[in-house]
């Protein structure tokens, strides 16, 4: 992530361009297909870097159905939302590239973005993403199933590696290795941006307070007790929502009481004052921060504490429509210190380098969603050293989280990187360690 992948894009569509009219031949438009908060990103992009490719934003009410009218155009960007509406439309159009941005968003073959995406029409695919593979390798079928149709559907590739208990180990992933190598480009920081500040990845730990802690040791022990009933009744596969929802209310109480009961968003807890030590310390020193959280009702808590301090920050989430505006007021106003993003909505496609510190409040199942996050300020453009802190909860869930994904992820770097979801294969013993 952060390495300029949508600039060199555009550097080599505008380079086919000129390569077509020094031939004097006739090119077809490139269609682009981003998550709709990246689609003014790539506008902004087009006329920095490339201001001589006639660019148009496929998305809106006003947006036109006239195949024609696409065609007088070298650059279309739009949406996945709006790939499924347009789906005929856009299958009528022939087109000299169909890329992927934030690939991962067809990593499942059977929705209406991947069945869109596979159905157009192009003489060359791409697919660019930061995090090809969020859940589990097998997503990578799906991504490659629209960039080279036909190759990993045998059973000879992707049915017989997944066969049987569907783990990937040793020669299986030599096989897909040396099968999916010739169709990755894959580049690291460390080697495309050596001249980059580096990053340090810190854990902080907080301690409930005694009051807090008895509340959580007895909502722990109440979904135990439970779960284990639901389980032995109805097995472990029939009850995966009840685990879900019972591991989900035990990550908000860790963060806050609030979460689970908005009556209480106004009490304290100590995860919410490590963070507001964190922060003044960042702002005494001079320095911007962002801070992360996949709850919202979180993030409305800090903000309340932070209005309450006088302390001016910016705000993003799922709901926000002006984000460039928001953007481009932290990166440049002195006065705006702090920014609060869901990690969802704002893990991808933000260029938030004026910060060089990242909180992130709560962990996620997912690593490569806090990478994600943690690289919106650790790209191109950061001059200072990046500090990203992880704030858990000691004697929670949180902590729990931690161990599991140190002890189930494997990075794989011949490939991209080997499943990171904890919660794809939970087994019994794992249930009976969360929530001990």
């Amino acid at each position: 992530m952060g390495l300029g992948k949508t600039v060199q894009v555009l550097a080599y569509l505008h380079k086919r361009r000129l390569a077509a009219k020094e031939r004097d031949e006739d090119s077809l438009p490139t269609l682009i297909v981003a998550p709709t908060s990246l689609i003014y990103n790539w506008q902004d992009e087009a006329k920095r870097f490339t201001p001589d490719l006639k660019v148009l934003a496929h998305v809106g009410a006003s947006r036109s159905k006239d195949a024609r009218t696409l065609r007088k155009y070298e650059v279309i960007v739009t949406s996945y939302g709006t790939l499924r509406s347009d789906v005929e439309l856009l299958q009528s159009v022939s087109f000299d590239y169909v890329i992927l941005d934030e690939a991962q968003a067809i990593k499942n073959e059977s929705t209406q973005s991947a069945k869109a995406a596979r159905v157009l029409k192009a003489q060359r695919r791409l697919a660019m993403s930061g995090t090809p593979v969020e859940n589990r390798i097998a997503e990578l079928g799906s991504i490659f199933r629209f960039l080279n149709p036909g190759m990993l559907d045998s059973a000879a590739v992707f049915g017989e590696l997944f066969s049987g208990s569907g783990k990937l180990t040793g020669g299986k992933l030599e096989t897909l290795a040396r099968v999916l190598r010739p169709f990755i480009l894959r580049r690291t920081k460390e080697q495309v941006l050596p001249e980059l500040p580096g990053k340090t990845e810190s854990t902080v730990y907080c301690v409930l307070e005694p009051d807090q802690q008895r509340e959580y040791d007895e909502l722990a022990a109440h979904y135990r007790d439970s779960l284990k009933k639901k389980i032995k009744s109805a097995g472990l596969g029939k009850s995966r929502m009840h685990v879900l929802e019972a591991l989900l209310r035990l990550r908000q109480l860790a963060c806050h009481p609030g979460l689970i009961d908005s009556a209480r968003a106004m009490e304290s807890s100590a995860k919410l004052d490590l963070l507001e030590d964190e922060l003044q310390e960042v702002m005494d020193s001079g320095r911007k921060a962002l801070v992360f959280s996949q709850f919202t009702s979180m993030l409305a808590i800090v903000k309340a504490r932070l209005d309450a301090k006088g302390i001016v920050y910016e705000y993003l989430d799922g709901s926000t429509t002006d984000r460039k505006e928001r953007v481009e007021r932290f990166q440049n106003d002195p006065n705006v210190r702090v920014f609060l993003i869901s990690l969802k909505a704002g893990g991808v496609g933000l260029n938030l380098t004026a910060a060089d510190y990242c909180f992130i409040l709560d962990p996620w199942w997912n690593p490569a969603s806090e990478a994600q996050a943690i690289d919106r300020a650790h790209r191109i453009g950061q001059v200072n050293h990046v500090f990203a802190y992880r704030l858990i909860a000691r004697g929670t869930v949180e902590e729990k989280i931690l161990s599991l994904q140190a002890a189930k992820r494997q990075l794989v770097e011949g490939i991209i990187a080997e499943d990171g979801n904890v919660l794809a294969d939970l087994s019994a013993k794992d249930l009976d360690f969360l929530f001990s």
